[in-house]
């Protein structure tokens, strides 16, 4: 399937986005949309070095999620397969334990009309809070690991994940049921849609 030209338009649209100019580096939204994708995936805003390279999760972060998606860069990185819409699209800044939330103008501003233009996609992968309080608000109340832990009960069309940062390491160590049983699952999906 290929792209209408109101996708372009809607791409180039949000790439001149500025409505939130008091971000501490500008804006610079960064996605990776198309609508014959047939996997999303939702993060939570992109960080400094996605931000700097303008490319989502080309970092140690994307080498776990390209890990366990059992997916190398040039498939990652084929919009046509993949969807990249994290909940704030340019980078919040940083805080005393890590990034800023996403902007909260955001959301509301683009990703219905993103969402709606996405009918190709068959699994839509949540990294995180705002990820799940916004596709997924009856989890909202659960702890991340909570929310992992009912992956069976979203699946196959939804995927509740940890982030893959590196910084997880002790949550992955703490629970290896997610390595065993929810990762052969993705991959195995991930096979059958690309």
């Amino acid at each position: 399937m290929a792209d209408h030209p109101s996708s372009h338009a809607l791409l180039e649209e949000i790439r001149a986005c500025a409505i939130c100019k008091d971000l501490p580096l500008g804006p610079r939204p960064i996605l990776q949309i198309s609508e014959s994708a047939k996997i999303l995936i939702v993060g939570q805003a992109p960080g400094k070095k996605a931000h700097d390279k303008g490319i989502p999760f080309d970092d140690p972060s994307g080498d776990r999620l390209r890990s366990w998606l059992g997916v190398d860069r040039k498939t990652f990185y084929d919009a046509s397969k993949f969807a990249i819409l994290p909940m704030g699209l340019c980078y919040p800044g940083s805080g005393k334990s890590g990034d800023l939330p996403p902007r909260p103008e955001c959301a509301p501003a683009w990703r219905d009309r993103v969402l709606n233009m996405l009918e190709a996609v068959e699994l839509t992968l949540l990294i995180g809070r705002y990820a799940i309080d916004w596709h997924l608000p009856e989890y909202s109340d659960d702890t991340v690991t909570a929310a992992v832990q009912s992956w069976r009960d979203v699946w196959p069309k939804k995927l509740i994940l940890p982030h893959p940062s590196p910084r997880n390491n002790r949550w992955l160590k703490a629970n290896p049921w997610f390595e065993t049983d929810v990762i052969p699952a993705l991959q195995q999906r991930t096979k059958q849609l690309l």
